[in-house]
């Protein structure tokens, strides 16, 4: 029997067992359009019916600027609303609780006119109180809240409320990424109970009072949670197609971990809509009428970044040996699919401020060899290179988030086997991780990703004080994208990330593998499905068809 007719086996029986848990269901549903892979228009969208969705994950922590894990976004996108909305198809940012802005000519000033008769879930106005209390948690953090700062926010000094719907926010040196960061997952009103709330207590889903159209109706913690329609919504960005309340009643989340257990229980019936369909399971999505939706996060792009603390990769032309030494194009032409492209810099060909860099990243494992050769790492018998006794071994977690992470660690440590370096590939549950992770000289590289439409997602993956993939030192680097983010005018800006990514491949401090898709499956008789602008989905518009 085949491997593909093995997993849908395999699928077939393991979803019987969560039958019960996902509800009843069937029929496969209205024929998609091969052409396209999107469900064919079925009429006009009708209200009322659950989506089940199944999620490969369940959320960690939900204070909204730690948010990003995108199973946390499938949650938010749907109870939280946002000051603008950041249009997925031209990246422009649009009225949404703010119905207009004025931004001054340094970008030191930001004031924002606010929509009349907004609420809260718990009844409370959101108004510019409101609004001021949130991002000035978000711009200074709290330390006694132990709130952090976002990362989405740069030289934050203050709000001011001008009046119950205006309020202005002050910086102390330009931010011009502050207008899209007000459109990000992390900027999401909650009420000002919520955002009083220590970290601990924000962390908990119970606790996130927002303005979206459905409210959290019940959770089992780590296993289900189940969205209820806010009847009174009535405040969608102006620009959707869609006003008022949402279509569905209700939403079941489901955390579904097994690949196979998700895309059995999609394609027999049993779910409607799922994340995180690996490649090797898009056919069989397809095969079956269904419609994949593989949405760019137009960030810093899938790929292995290597810390200079490390006491082997403190030199650089160990770090440029690896570069060298790893081959792009055969993992993703061996792991995946046409909508995960090969890498050609350190941001995806979608984002702002992309340059092509693929000469510089080009695989070469002669060039590789010689570097390490020049560094004093000499072939032992066992083929691992040795310096001073000591052998080139590096460590690495498998990134639980990356799809195919554990099989891309194992072909990309097959390939530097070649050149004499051994991968130590630790598993994502490994009890030391959280610890671990971050100390460099235990965990030499980071497989890692992050998505963000604007110029400052270099800043949020790579700075000391933000997610610092690298555990970095290196204050050229912190001053490069300092600079960046202060930057007003949009040419010189994106000329500045340029020049940062130019340095990061320079340095060896990325190894950049492939443009990292959020990979979905829905059945035909699915609707209105939306992404916001890093592919998180929003199920606003969602609306079910009678299945035949």
């Amino acid at each position: 029997m085949s491997r593909s007719r093995l997993r849908f086996a395999a699928a077939s029986a393991a979803t019987l067992a969560v039958a019960g848990l996902l509800g009843a269901c069937g029929g496969t549903g209205p024929a998609a359009d091969s052409s396209t892979g999107k469900a064919k228009a079925a009429g006009q969208p009708v209200y009322g019916g659950t989506l089940t969705y199944l999620e490969h994950q369940p959320p960690t922590c939900l204070y909204l600027p730690a948010a990003g894990f995108y199973p946390n976004g499938g949650i938010l996108n749907q109870i939280t609303d946002k000051l603008t909305w950041q249009n997925p198809e031209t990246l422009k940012i649009e009225p949404w609780i703010a119905t207009k802005w004025e931004i001054d000519k340094d970008a030191t000033e930001y004031t924002f006119h606010l929509r009349d008769g907004v609420t809260f879930s718990d009844g409370t106005p959101l108004d510019a109180e409101a609004v001021a209390a949130n991002f000035d948690v978000y711009g200074l953090g709290d330390e006694k809240l132990k709130l952090p700062v976002a990362e989405f926010v740069n030289n934050y000094e203050r709000s001011e409320v001008v009046d119950p719907l205006t309020v202005r926010f002050h910086f102390t040196k330009p931010s011009p990424g502050f207008l899209q960061g007000t459109s990000v997952i992390g900027a999401g009103l909650v009420s000002k109970k919520t955002i009083a709330l220590p970290y601990e207590e924000q962390c908990r889903l119970r606790n996130i009072v927002g303005s979206g159209p459905f409210t959290v109706k019940n959770q089992v913690v780590d296993k289900e949670v189940d969205l209820a329609v806010r009847k009174d919504y009535d405040w969608a960005p102006p620009s959707s197609g869609h006003q008022g309340r949402a279509y569905l009643d209700e939403i079941k989340i489901i955390v579904t971990p097994e690949d196979n257990v998700r895309v059995g229980a999609l394609v027999s019936g049993q779910a409607d809509f799922v994340r995180y369909v690996q490649a090797y399971d898009e056919a069989t999505v397809k095969n079956a009428g269904f419609t994949v939706y593989a949405e760019p996060t137009r960030g810093v792009n899938n790929g292995l970044y290597l810390r200079p603390g490390n006491s082997i990769l403190k030199d650089r032309g160990v770090r440029k040996a690896l570069q060298a030494g790893t081959n792009a194009k055969e993992i993703v032409e061996t792991l995946f699919t046409s909508g995960y492209p090969v890498a050609t810099s350190v941001l995806s060909r979608l984002a702002q401020g992309y340059t092509d860099l693929s000469k510089e990243l080009a695989y070469d494992p002669d060039r590789a060899a010689t570097l390490l050769d020049e560094a004093g790492w000499t072939r032992g018998p066992d083929g691992v290179r040795e310096k001073d006794g000591r052998k080139l071994r590096l460590g690495v977690f498998v990134a639980g988030p990356q799809p195919l992470s554990k099989q891309t660690l194992e072909l990309v440590g097959q390939q530097w086997a070649r050149i004499g370096v051994k991968l130590e590939i630790r598993p994502a549950d490994a009890g030391t991780q959280a610890v671990d992770i971050k100390d460099a000289e235990k965990t030499a590289v980071a497989h890692s990703m992050v998505g963000r439409a604007d110029q400052d997602v270099i800043k949020s993956h790579f700075h000391s004080q933000n997610r610092d993939v690298i555990l970095s030192d290196d204050e050229k680097l912190d001053r490069l994208l300092e600079e960046e983010s202060a930057e007003p005018d949009v040419t010189e800006r994106n000329a500045k990330v340029a020049e940062i990514q130019r340095y990061v491949v320079d340095q060896g401090y990325a190894i950049p593998l492939f443009e990292e898709p959020q990979v979905y499956g829905g059945a035909p008789y699915v609707h209105g499905v939306a992404f916001e602008a890093v592919a998180r989905p929003s199920f606003y518009s969602v609306w079910k068809s009678e299945r035949e």
